[in-house]
């Protein structure tokens, strides 16, 4: 449902997904770049995981608008340190935007796109990875899967086969 090759089969939430796709996005930046840009239309709960483990593991979470990446110099004032960037799909309040071209603007800027995205609505909108995202995230509650059966709401984690060996948790 993603449109990416690699899935795994262990990540405790959304929140919790995220939080790990920020770290890969930083363990995969050959140049050990340290900031990484969250959409501020993001659940709340998944902006306050990323800021409680950013913190923790040194990496600058800057919290903003997603359109602010289409703008000159649009990188959220991250310059060269930008390791990857955190779009919902859809948004937190439900709007349905076309992130292609935030995707193609993060690559440009040397970063991974990261997608936390409605497995539900994916049956209708169009696929992360065939727009270019590098990792795809969301929760399965919205198939029923029940609370404590892989944690509070059993998330999915999908990248490209390249992040394989920074994929955390089971991989599928």
């Amino acid at each position: 449902i993603t449109g990416l090759p690699l899935a795994n089969a262990s990540m405790l939430d959304e929140a919790t997904a995220a939080a790990e796709a920020m770290a890969m996005c930083h363990l995969a930046d050959k140049q050990d770049r340290k900031v990484f840009l969250a959409a501020d239309d993001c659940h709340p709960q998944t902006l306050a995981v990323l800021s409680t483990r950013a913190r923790a593991v040194g990496i600058e979470l800057r919290v903003g608008r997603a359109e602010g990446l289409m703008v000159d110099g649009g990188d959220g004032g991250a310059g060269d340190g930008l390791c990857g960037v955190l779009f919902q799909y859809p948004t937190t309040d439900g709007l349905v935007i076309d992130l292609a071209p935030f995707v193609a603007r993060a690559h440009e800027l040397g970063a991974l796109a990261v997608v936390a995205a409605d497995p539900l609505a994916l049956a209708l909108l169009r696929p992360p990875g065939e727009f270019g995202a590098d990792v795809a995230l969301g929760s399965t509650q919205r198939f029923g899967v029940p609370m404590g059966y892989g944690g509070p709401h059993a998330a999915y984690f999908a990248t490209k086969d390249e992040y394989k060996r920074q994929l955390p948790g089971r991989v599928i």
